[in-house]
């Protein structure tokens, strides 16, 4: 690690926004500690034009197993999130051809209208050549249904990939869930444990320094978080109206702590940008490298190796990690001294 008035295509259900009150039965258990109301249910259908892996699309925007904004239950996913409503709980389960959404809370219906891009509706491969490199041709004939998916929730994802630099991964994801549970808002709904939506802008910005502390969030990503959280409203927007991934790399980038790496892993969670190529990060020029031509490289050859499909480099890096063919550990995994208590 390092640095709508039309209705949704796809979407079916009564009014015109695709979305229709009922009360199914949920087959989730109810969550006994859950002392949040459980709204009445809104739900949906969508129906992608394309094959969809739910579980490769949706499932890898989950920070660890303990994630408190997404939990995986069997064929389905939830996710919690605010909305210019309010918060949302969200239930995607995919059937054959479609995926039956779920939402709860006073965000629901934004929630659903948000399922195709969640889902990759807006991914458009047009132009991507996997055939330039035999591993990747192998890998997307067997993933027909990789999609990159755009949450739109850019905040979010920024704050994400701030606690995620220059720490492990464990760190980061303990991090997160530390943060958010304490600092998140809890979602409605009867997902099987408590989920919580990520704290807004002004929320992070007031976080006392013991939290971040205790949290295991080191003082330059703190003061990096806070700084962002000062200007949040004005960085989404501004990332919202950004042409391309550079201009948005530009607005990402002008916040100080904030560099190239913290920008593309916050453009490809957030925006499913298919060229977003995390530079700088500790791994992953050395899995391109070995998936691609056997031994590890560094970011500059990783830029040369990924060249030939400028565009869509992001979508190549997610079909080198599906792949499997990534470089093998070469000793244990760092154990980082916990400072928390001192």
């Amino acid at each position: 690690m390092a640095d709508a008035a039309q209705r949704p295509a796809g979407l079916t259900g009564a009014p015109p926004t695709g979305v229709r009150s009922a009360h199914p039965p949920s087959t989730a258990p109810p969550n006994p500690n859950d002392s949040v109301a459980h709204t009445s249910p809104r739900e949906t259908v969508y129906r992608p034009r394309h094959p969809l892996d739910l579980d490769r699309t949706v499932g890898v925007l989950r920070r660890g197993g303990t994630d408190p904004t997404m939990h995986r239950e069997g064929s389905r996913i939830w996710l919690a999130f605010r909305t210019p409503s309010g918060v949302a709980t969200l239930a995607l389960r995919a059937a054959t051809g479609e995926v039956r959404a779920t939402a709860w809370g006073p965000g629901a219906d934004e929630a659903l209208a948000s399922v195709p891009r969640l889902c990759g509706a807006d991914d458009d491969p047009t132009g991507f050549d996997a055939s330039r490199h035999p591993l990747i041709a192998e890998t997307a004939r067997r993933n027909p249904g990789l999609r990159l998916a755009r949450t739109d929730r850019v905040f979010d994802a920024l704050a994400a990939s701030i606690i995620e630099q220059k720490v492990t991964t464990m760190q980061a994801f303990g991090a997160w869930r530390s943060l958010v549970t304490r600092y998140g808002e809890r979602a409605p709904g009867p997902a099987p444990r408590a989920l919580f939506a990520a704290p807004p802008p002004e929320v992070w910005r007031r976080i006392p320094s013991w939290a971040w502390h205790r949290a295991g969030v080191q003082p330059p990503q703190s003061r990096t978080l806070v700084g962002a959280a000062a200007r949040g409203a004005s960085v989404q927007r501004a990332v919202a109206a950004a042409a391309d991934g550079p201009a948005r790399d530009r607005v990402l980038t002008s916040l100080p702590g904030v560099g190239v790496w913290t920008a593309s892993e916050t453009r490809a969670r957030s925006l499913g940008d298919p060229d977003a190529v995390s530079v700088g990060d500790f791994h992953l020029a050395h899995h391109v490298g070995y998936a691609l031509t056997g031994s590890r490289t560094d970011d500059d050859g990783m830029l040369e190796l990924l060249a030939p499909w400028e565009g869509h480099r992001h979508r190549v890096i997610r079909l080198i990690l599906a792949s499997g063919a990534t470089e093998p550990r070469r000793g244990p995994r760092l154990a980082p001294e916990d400072h928390r208590r001192r």
